[in-house]
Protein backbone atom coordinates (compact mmCIF):
# COMPACT_ATOMS: atom_id res chain seq x y z
CA UNK A 1 0.00 0.00 0.00
CA UNK A 2 2.83 2.34 0.90
CA UNK A 3 4.46 1.69 -2.51
CA UNK A 4 1.22 2.56 -4.25
CA UNK A 5 1.04 5.98 -2.50
CA UNK A 6 4.66 6.69 -3.36
CA UNK A 7 4.05 5.85 -7.04
CA UNK A 8 0.98 8.09 -7.18
CA UNK A 9 2.91 10.93 -5.54
CA UNK A 10 5.75 10.68 -8.06
CA UNK A 11 3.28 10.58 -10.94
CA UNK A 12 1.56 13.76 -9.68
CA UNK A 13 4.90 15.56 -9.36
CA UNK A 14 5.88 14.53 -12.87
CA UNK A 15 2.63 15.86 -14.33
CA UNK A 16 2.98 19.16 -12.50
CA UNK A 17 6.50 19.79 -13.78
CA UNK A 18 5.40 18.89 -17.31
CA UNK A 19 2.50 21.36 -17.18
CA UNK A 20 4.83 24.09 -15.90
CA UNK A 21 7.20 23.47 -18.83
CA UNK A 22 4.28 23.63 -21.24
CA UNK A 23 3.16 26.91 -19.70
CA UNK A 24 6.69 28.35 -20.08
CA UNK A 25 6.93 27.27 -23.73
CA UNK A 26 3.52 28.75 -24.51
CA UNK A 27 4.52 31.98 -22.79
CA UNK A 28 7.72 32.13 -24.82
CA UNK A 29 5.75 31.57 -28.04
CA UNK A 30 3.35 34.37 -27.10
CA UNK A 31 6.31 36.73 -26.50
CA UNK A 32 7.85 35.85 -29.86
CA UNK A 33 4.54 36.43 -31.64
CA UNK A 34 4.15 39.80 -29.91
CA UNK A 35 7.69 40.83 -30.91
CA UNK A 36 7.04 39.83 -34.52
CA UNK A 37 3.93 41.94 -34.55
CA UNK A 38 5.79 44.94 -33.19
CA UNK A 39 8.57 44.58 -35.72
CA UNK A 40 6.13 44.22 -38.58
CA UNK A 41 4.27 47.30 -37.50
CA UNK A 42 7.52 49.38 -37.55
CA UNK A 43 8.56 48.36 -41.11
CA UNK A 44 7.74 51.25 -43.54
CA UNK A 45 5.86 50.50 -46.76
CA UNK A 46 8.01 50.05 -49.89
CA UNK A 47 8.50 53.24 -51.97
CA UNK A 48 6.58 53.55 -55.25
CA UNK A 49 8.52 52.80 -58.45
CA UNK A 50 10.35 55.77 -59.95
CA UNK A 51 9.09 57.12 -63.24
CA UNK A 52 11.50 58.64 -65.73
CA UNK A 53 10.69 62.23 -66.68
CA UNK A 54 11.71 63.41 -70.18
CA UNK A 55 14.25 66.21 -70.32
CA UNK A 56 11.82 68.51 -72.15
CA UNK A 57 9.36 68.27 -69.24
CA UNK A 58 12.18 68.96 -66.77
CA UNK A 59 13.24 72.04 -68.74
CA UNK A 60 9.71 73.37 -69.10
CA UNK A 61 8.90 72.85 -65.41
CA UNK A 62 12.09 74.62 -64.37
CA UNK A 63 11.38 77.48 -66.70
CA UNK A 64 7.83 77.82 -65.35
CA UNK A 65 8.90 77.68 -61.70
CA UNK A 66 11.94 79.89 -62.02
CA UNK A 67 11.81 82.00 -65.14
CA UNK A 68 14.65 84.53 -65.16
CA UNK A 69 13.70 88.08 -65.68
CA UNK A 70 16.35 90.65 -66.45
CA UNK A 71 15.44 94.28 -66.56
CA UNK A 72 17.42 97.44 -66.93
CA UNK A 73 18.56 98.48 -63.43
CA UNK A 74 16.87 101.57 -62.15
CA UNK A 75 20.18 103.07 -61.01
CA UNK A 76 22.05 102.08 -64.18
CA UNK A 77 19.92 103.47 -66.99
CA UNK A 78 21.33 102.98 -70.48
CA UNK A 79 22.52 106.25 -71.97
CA UNK A 80 20.88 107.68 -75.05
CA UNK A 81 21.91 105.88 -78.21
CA UNK A 82 21.62 108.27 -81.17
CA UNK A 83 23.03 107.55 -84.63
CA UNK A 84 23.84 110.61 -86.74
CA UNK A 85 24.28 110.54 -90.51
CA UNK A 86 24.85 113.32 -93.00
CA UNK A 87 25.25 113.99 -96.73
CA UNK A 88 26.85 117.08 -98.28
CA UNK A 89 27.48 117.92 -101.93
CA UNK A 90 29.91 120.81 -102.53
CA UNK A 91 30.85 122.42 -105.81
CA UNK A 92 34.54 123.34 -105.94
CA UNK A 93 36.88 124.97 -108.42
CA UNK A 94 39.74 122.48 -108.05
CA UNK A 95 39.19 118.88 -106.99
CA UNK A 96 42.81 118.33 -105.97
CA UNK A 97 42.90 121.41 -103.75
CA UNK A 98 39.55 120.55 -102.20
CA UNK A 99 40.80 117.02 -101.49
CA UNK A 100 43.80 118.40 -99.59
CA UNK A 101 41.56 120.71 -97.57
CA UNK A 102 39.29 117.75 -96.81
CA UNK A 103 42.21 115.72 -95.47
CA UNK A 104 43.15 118.55 -93.11
CA UNK A 105 39.59 118.91 -91.83
CA UNK A 106 39.27 115.16 -91.30
CA UNK A 107 42.53 115.03 -89.36
CA UNK A 108 41.57 118.04 -87.24
CA UNK A 109 38.32 116.37 -86.14
CA UNK A 110 39.93 112.98 -85.35
CA UNK A 111 37.96 111.40 -88.17
CA UNK A 112 38.99 108.98 -90.90
CA UNK A 113 38.03 108.27 -94.52
CA UNK A 114 36.31 104.90 -94.81
CA UNK A 115 35.80 104.81 -98.60
CA UNK A 116 36.92 107.00 -101.50
CA UNK A 117 35.75 106.99 -105.13
CA UNK A 118 36.61 109.32 -108.01
CA UNK A 119 34.57 109.80 -111.22
CA UNK A 120 35.82 111.78 -114.23
CA UNK A 121 33.45 112.31 -117.16
CA UNK A 122 33.23 114.74 -120.08
CA UNK A 123 30.82 116.87 -118.08
CA UNK A 124 32.21 116.92 -114.53
CA UNK A 125 34.58 115.50 -111.92
CA UNK A 126 33.33 113.96 -108.68
CA UNK A 127 35.14 112.80 -105.57
CA UNK A 128 32.90 110.73 -103.29
CA UNK A 129 34.08 110.19 -99.71
CA UNK A 130 32.58 108.29 -96.77
CA UNK A 131 33.91 109.82 -93.55
CA UNK A 132 33.57 108.35 -90.04
CA UNK A 133 33.87 110.90 -87.25
CA UNK A 134 33.49 110.67 -83.45
CA UNK A 135 29.97 111.52 -82.35
CA UNK A 136 31.03 114.64 -80.45
CA UNK A 137 32.91 116.06 -83.47
CA UNK A 138 30.13 115.51 -86.02
CA UNK A 139 28.68 119.03 -85.89
CA UNK A 140 32.13 120.63 -86.07
CA UNK A 141 32.98 118.55 -89.14
CA UNK A 142 29.75 119.62 -90.87
CA UNK A 143 30.45 123.29 -90.15
CA UNK A 144 34.02 123.02 -91.44
CA UNK A 145 32.89 121.63 -94.77
CA UNK A 146 30.01 124.10 -95.06
CA UNK A 147 32.18 127.20 -94.58
CA UNK A 148 35.60 126.68 -96.12
CA UNK A 149 35.77 124.49 -99.24
CA UNK A 150 33.24 125.64 -101.82
CA UNK A 151 29.58 126.21 -102.61
CA UNK A 152 27.22 123.81 -100.85
CA UNK A 153 24.77 122.37 -103.40
CA UNK A 154 22.87 120.14 -100.96
CA UNK A 155 23.06 119.12 -97.32
CA UNK A 156 21.01 116.68 -95.24
CA UNK A 157 21.47 115.48 -91.65
CA UNK A 158 19.50 112.77 -89.86
CA UNK A 159 19.43 111.53 -86.25
CA UNK A 160 18.10 108.08 -85.35
CA UNK A 161 17.35 107.27 -81.69
CA UNK A 162 18.04 103.56 -81.15
CA UNK A 163 17.96 103.57 -77.33
CA UNK A 164 14.82 101.42 -77.18
CA UNK A 165 16.24 98.81 -79.54
CA UNK A 166 19.56 98.73 -77.66
CA UNK A 167 17.79 98.26 -74.31
CA UNK A 168 15.53 95.52 -75.67
CA UNK A 169 18.43 93.58 -77.17
CA UNK A 170 20.45 93.94 -73.94
CA UNK A 171 17.60 92.56 -71.78
CA UNK A 172 17.01 89.60 -74.10
CA UNK A 173 20.75 88.92 -74.19
CA UNK A 174 20.86 88.77 -70.38
CA UNK A 175 17.93 86.33 -70.30
CA UNK A 176 19.57 84.07 -72.87
CA UNK A 177 22.80 83.97 -70.87
CA UNK A 178 20.89 82.88 -67.74
CA UNK A 179 19.12 80.11 -69.68
CA UNK A 180 22.47 79.04 -71.11
CA UNK A 181 23.92 78.54 -67.63
CA UNK A 182 20.85 76.53 -66.60
CA UNK A 183 21.21 74.23 -69.59
CA UNK A 184 24.91 73.75 -68.83
CA UNK A 185 24.06 72.74 -65.26
CA UNK A 186 21.47 70.29 -66.58
CA UNK A 187 24.02 68.87 -69.03
CA UNK A 188 26.40 68.07 -66.17
CA UNK A 189 23.63 66.15 -64.37
CA UNK A 190 22.15 64.41 -67.44
CA UNK A 191 22.14 60.61 -67.22
CA UNK A 192 20.99 59.43 -70.65
CA UNK A 193 22.42 60.06 -74.10
CA UNK A 194 19.07 61.32 -75.35
CA UNK A 195 18.92 63.99 -72.64
CA UNK A 196 22.51 65.04 -73.33
CA UNK A 197 21.89 65.43 -77.07
CA UNK A 198 18.71 67.44 -76.48
CA UNK A 199 20.41 69.77 -73.98
CA UNK A 200 23.43 70.23 -76.27
CA UNK A 201 21.12 71.25 -79.14
CA UNK A 202 19.43 73.82 -76.91
CA UNK A 203 22.84 75.13 -75.84
CA UNK A 204 23.96 75.45 -79.47
CA UNK A 205 20.83 77.43 -80.43
CA UNK A 206 21.24 79.73 -77.44
CA UNK A 207 24.91 80.35 -78.23
CA UNK A 208 24.00 81.31 -81.82
CA UNK A 209 21.31 83.70 -80.60
CA UNK A 210 23.74 85.23 -78.08
CA UNK A 211 26.36 85.78 -80.80
CA UNK A 212 23.79 87.52 -83.00
CA UNK A 213 22.61 89.76 -80.15
CA UNK A 214 26.16 90.70 -79.15
CA UNK A 215 26.99 91.48 -82.79
CA UNK A 216 23.95 93.73 -83.04
CA UNK A 217 24.99 95.62 -79.90
CA UNK A 218 28.52 96.07 -81.23
CA UNK A 219 27.14 97.40 -84.53
CA UNK A 220 24.90 99.91 -82.74
CA UNK A 221 27.75 101.04 -80.51
CA UNK A 222 29.97 101.57 -83.56
CA UNK A 223 27.31 103.63 -85.36
CA UNK A 224 26.63 105.67 -82.22
CA UNK A 225 30.27 106.31 -81.33
CA UNK A 226 31.26 107.18 -84.92
CA UNK A 227 28.84 109.15 -87.10
CA UNK A 228 28.88 108.80 -90.88
CA UNK A 229 29.18 111.63 -93.42
CA UNK A 230 28.90 111.10 -97.17
CA UNK A 231 30.78 113.94 -98.87
CA UNK A 232 30.65 114.69 -102.62
CA UNK A 233 33.13 117.18 -104.09
CA UNK A 234 31.79 118.28 -107.48
CA UNK A 235 33.46 120.22 -110.26
CA UNK A 236 31.65 121.07 -113.49
CA UNK A 237 33.75 121.17 -116.62
CA UNK A 238 33.49 124.13 -119.03
CA UNK A 239 33.00 122.98 -122.63
CA UNK A 240 35.66 125.20 -124.20
CA UNK A 241 38.72 124.30 -126.26
CA UNK A 242 40.92 126.70 -124.26
CA UNK A 243 39.97 125.53 -120.77
CA UNK A 244 39.17 121.90 -121.40
CA UNK A 245 40.38 118.89 -123.31
CA UNK A 246 37.05 118.86 -125.15
CA UNK A 247 37.86 120.49 -128.54
CA UNK A 248 36.05 121.25 -131.78
CA UNK A 249 36.21 117.65 -132.98
CA UNK A 250 34.48 116.39 -129.87
CA UNK A 251 31.80 119.05 -130.08
CA UNK A 252 31.28 118.34 -133.81
CA UNK A 253 30.84 114.66 -133.04
CA UNK A 254 28.33 115.48 -130.30
CA UNK A 255 26.37 117.73 -132.70
CA UNK A 256 26.36 115.07 -135.43
CA UNK A 257 25.13 112.49 -132.95
CA UNK A 258 22.38 114.79 -131.71
CA UNK A 259 21.31 115.54 -135.32
CA UNK A 260 21.13 111.86 -136.17
CA UNK A 261 19.13 111.15 -133.04
CA UNK A 262 16.70 113.95 -133.98
CA UNK A 263 16.29 112.52 -137.48
CA UNK A 264 15.60 109.04 -136.09
CA UNK A 265 12.99 110.48 -133.74
CA UNK A 266 11.34 112.38 -136.61
CA UNK A 267 11.34 109.32 -138.89
CA UNK A 268 9.87 107.11 -136.21
CA UNK A 269 7.23 109.74 -135.57
CA UNK A 270 6.20 109.70 -139.22
CA UNK A 271 6.01 105.92 -139.20
CA UNK A 272 3.75 106.06 -136.19
CA UNK A 273 1.21 107.98 -138.39
CA UNK A 274 0.78 105.12 -140.89
CA UNK A 275 -2.98 104.66 -140.19
CA UNK A 276 -3.58 108.26 -141.36
CA UNK A 277 -1.62 107.59 -144.57
CA UNK A 278 -4.01 104.72 -145.34
CA UNK A 279 -6.95 107.09 -145.03
CA UNK A 280 -5.56 109.58 -147.58
CA UNK A 281 -6.28 107.44 -150.73
CA UNK A 282 -9.76 106.66 -149.45
CA UNK A 283 -10.50 110.32 -148.87
CA UNK A 284 -9.19 111.20 -152.36
CA UNK A 285 -11.32 108.44 -153.97
CA UNK A 286 -14.47 109.60 -152.20
CA UNK A 287 -13.77 113.21 -153.16
CA UNK A 288 -13.33 112.29 -156.82
CA UNK A 289 -16.55 110.29 -156.91
CA UNK A 290 -18.42 113.12 -155.33
CA UNK A 291 -16.95 115.59 -157.84
CA UNK A 292 -17.85 113.38 -160.84
CA UNK A 293 -21.37 112.92 -159.57
CA UNK A 294 -21.79 116.63 -159.14
CA UNK A 295 -20.43 117.24 -162.64
CA UNK A 296 -22.90 114.79 -164.19
CA UNK A 297 -25.76 116.41 -162.33
CA UNK A 298 -24.82 119.80 -163.75
CA UNK A 299 -24.58 118.41 -167.32
CA UNK A 300 -27.99 116.78 -167.07
CA UNK A 301 -29.55 119.99 -165.98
Amino acid sequence: MKKIFISLFLLILFNCSKSENQHEVSAQLVDVVDEDKVVNYNIPPPPPPKQEVPISAMVSSKEENSEPKVSAPENNIIAKKIIKNGEIEIQVGDIKKAQNQTSEIVKKNNAYIQTERFNNTDVDEKLLLTIRVPHKNFDGLINSFSNGIGSVLSKSISSDDVTEEYTDVSIKLGNKKIYLEKYRDMLRSAKTTKDMLEIQENIRELEDEIDIAEGRLRFIDDRVNYSTLNLVLYKEKVRSSTTSKIGFGSRFGDSFTEGWNSFVVFFLGIISLWPFFLLVPIVILIWRKWKNRKKKTIENN
